[in-house]
């Protein structure tokens, strides 16, 4: 029996220990799987940290990525450099556009950060829309204000800003979502050492208690050890990746800095080369100014003091020395005239007219002009579209076409006048609107320009003609002529193979209705002469003051003259006039703003005559419906412009002139 209890005891020993082994294998089964949740909860949470530290790197690139297109294009629109800038600019900015898909990319798990992403590429792409007009402007060639106007416009829209905004947001809703990650992983780290403080009491009192217990307990400090050195590898790494994310950041810092410096010595040495730039091309269009006016001036001095020593000589003599100082004074009025068209303070006289019989119409003068040997062949659209220019203007630049394309031709071979209506996309030719234009081109079959010649083609006094042939006005003429027109040119040209100038003109649906053009002799106004008719005469310079009085009473009229607007409105208020001609620009008050103060403080009606030489930005339409005399003029262009002037109604549109072609 003592044995059966001994027996009896020790089984009940051996049941206990194998039913304590059991709760304990299964309690350490619990321990170990509450370890393992512990230790995937913390890898989750590494991994949410390593996912944010991505995420804050890839907006970091995205706006420096997006400050360096910007300022490449800066550096574009200001040197017009397509390999350097222009390339620069749209490398980073295509890379900005990649790096946000792949912050989309890395929020696909969370929707409010995708929500953010996705008002992001909606800010990039609207940044991107207003930076590609200055990019266009730039890589179009002509009018470069334009393209630092686009870039201005851009900079001042406060897209970039919100663009830079919605990156920090993006940055710091991932910032709070690390926290509160890190948090987590605090958490879990403690619950697992909390849990492996159990596993290790367990294991002491299990290797106490039986030996399979101790065993099993060793196995749980070897894994628990294991997970101490995964948590400090992980650690390790985390400090790494985040020293690596310090070192990008001060990388990325030094680099914004450079270019910055960069930034700022580009635009001293851009400024300095603009200014040499305007210096050369100042010079050397006062240098085309001083020759030109030199070789008129020697004919006109010449003609008078050869007039002053043969007074007594034979009549013809003189006659012929004065009508050669007469015709240099009238080449330099011509050569005025040129460089305010192409200044495009040229006062124009527009009409709706219909291209088709104006080219039409020139055949006779061509060939009069051309010579025999050029063979002019018209192609012209049936339906071409009217236009509103000055008829005059725009014959003089077909003229001018005509003799640049005969002179590269040598005089000979075939010649193609064209017209068509086209539609233009904006700066589709150099900076035009976008709109329907009357294409006017002129083509030769001679020797073509290089691409020097044609960069330089439009400048003021630049010619490839051998001296004498050219002054190098014709080009830059029609330029201005067309840009006050409302249209532009385009010059198409091969070597060997010919030239294409185009002239595009708006087409226009208003009836005739008129700006300013110079009013110069009017034959057929002769009859409207008033004999002793009251004029005022406001004139500030008193050469051309006293020269006008003397004409005017040279044919019987009646002048009163004064040097200002002031002046002129005291003796306006004390006398009557049929008649004020006065001069446009002039200092304190113009010659509008005298015409608008006359009117609106007298109630009685008199006639209006502008004189002027230039017409200033805005004056253009001041001078609507009243008549311009241009300076320098003859006695006989006075005559006919004051009759014109009385013999008019004040609100009567003024009148297109053939003999105005002649001033």
């Amino acid at each position: 029996m003592i044995g059966d209890g001994e027996e009896i005891r020790f089984d009940w020993r051996r049941g206990g220990a194998a039913a304590a082994g059991l709760v304990a294998a299964l309690f350490l089964v619990v321990i170990v799987i509450l370890v393992k949740f512990a230790n995937d909860a913390r890898e989750q949470a590494l991994m949410a940290e390593r996912h944010a530290y991505d995420v804050a790197l890839v907006v970091r690139n995205v706006s420096a990525n997006v400050a360096r297109s910007e300022a490449a294009l800066a550096r574009f629109v200001l040197d017009e450099d397509v390999k350097t800038s222009g390339n620069i600019y749209s490398s980073d900015w295509q890379l900005a556009g990649f790096q946000i898909r792949q912050l989309k990319n890395l929020m696909r798990n969370s929707p409010e950060q995708q929500r953010r992403v996705g008002e992001l590429e909606a800010l990039y792409n609207q940044r991107g829309s207003e930076l590609a007009l200055a990019a266009r402007a730039a890589l179009a060639k002509q009018g470069g204000a334009a393209g630092i106007s686009y870039y201005y416009q851009a900079a001042t829209q406060g897209s970039g800003g919100r663009l830079d905004a919605k990156l920090n947001e993006i940055t710091n809703s991932e910032r709070a979502a690390l926290r509160e990650r890190k948090s987590q992983s605090q958490i879990f780290s403690a619950e697992a050492d909390r849990f492996t403080d159990y596993l290790s009491w367990l294991g002491i009192l299990v290797g106490v208690g039986a030996i399979f217990l101790g065993v099993v307990a060793v196995q749980a400090l070897r894994q628990n050890a294991a997970a101490r050195r995964q948590v400090e590898s992980e650690a390790e790494r985390s400090e790494a990746l985040e020293l690596a994310v310090r070192e990008r950041t001060q990388e990325l810092w030094e680099a914004n800095q450079a270019l910055k410096a960069e930034a700022e010595e580009r635009q001293a040495a851009e400024a300095q080369l603009r200014q040499v730039q305007k210096m050369e091309a100042v010079g050397q269009l006062t240098g085309g100014i001083a020759h030109d006016f030199n070789n008129m001036l020697a004919v006109v001095v010449g003609g008078i003091d050869l007039a002053l020593r043969r007074l007594n000589g034979p009549r013809r003599e003189v006659m012929s020395h004065l009508n050669n100082a007469m015709e240099g004074a009238t080449r330099a009025a011509a050569l005025t005239r040129r460089l305010l068209s192409f200044a495009r303070s040229e006062p124009l006289l527009p009409e709706r007219i219909d291209s088709k019989e104006l080219i039409g119409g020139m055949s006779d003068l061509l060939d009069r002009t051309l010579g025999e040997r050029v063979r002019v062949k018209l192609k012209i659209a049936p339906d071409t579209w009217p236009i509103y220019v000055d008829p005059h203007q725009l014959e003089n630049a077909i003229v001018n076409l005509a003799v640049n394309a005969r002179d590269a031709m040598d005089g000979q071979g075939v010649m193609k006048i064209a017209a068509a209506n086209v539609k233009l996309a904006a700066n589709e030719v150099g900076d035009v609107r976008p709109g329907e234009y009357v294409k006017i081109s002129v083509s030769d079959t001679g020797c073509g320009m290089t691409s020097e010649v044609l960069d330089r083609a439009f400048e003021p006094f630049f010619t490839t003609k051998p001296v004498g042939k050219g002054t190098g006005l014709g080009l830059s003429q029609i330029f201005g002529f067309a840009h006050q027109s409302g249209g532009e040119v385009g010059i198409e040209s091969e070597l060997g193979k010919g030239t294409t100038v185009s002239i595009f003109l708006p087409r226009t649906e208003a009836a005739a209705a008129v700006r300013i053009h110079p009013a110069v002799q009017r034959a057929a106004d002769s009859e409207a002469h008033v004999a002793g008719a009251r004029l005022l005469l406001v004139e500030d310079d008193p050469r051309v003051r006293t020269a006008t009085v003397d004409a005017l009473e040279d044919l019987d009229y009646d002048p009163v003259a004064c040097s200002s607007g002031a002046e002129a409105i005291e003796l306006f208020k004390r006398q009557e006039f049929d008649l004020v001609i006065t001069d446009v620009i002039m200092p304190e008050m113009t010659g509008p703003e005298l015409i608008r103060h006359l009117k609106a403080t007298h109630d009685r009606d008199f006639s209006v005559l502008f004189v002027t030489g230039y017409v200033g930005e805005g004056e253009s339409d001041d001078l609507r419906s009243h008549e311009l005399l241009r300076k320098p003029f003859t006695v006989g262009a006075l005559a006919s412009a004051v009759a014109a002037a009385l013999a008019r109604d004040a609100s009567e549109p003024p009148r297109t002139s053939k003999a105005a072609a002649k001033g």
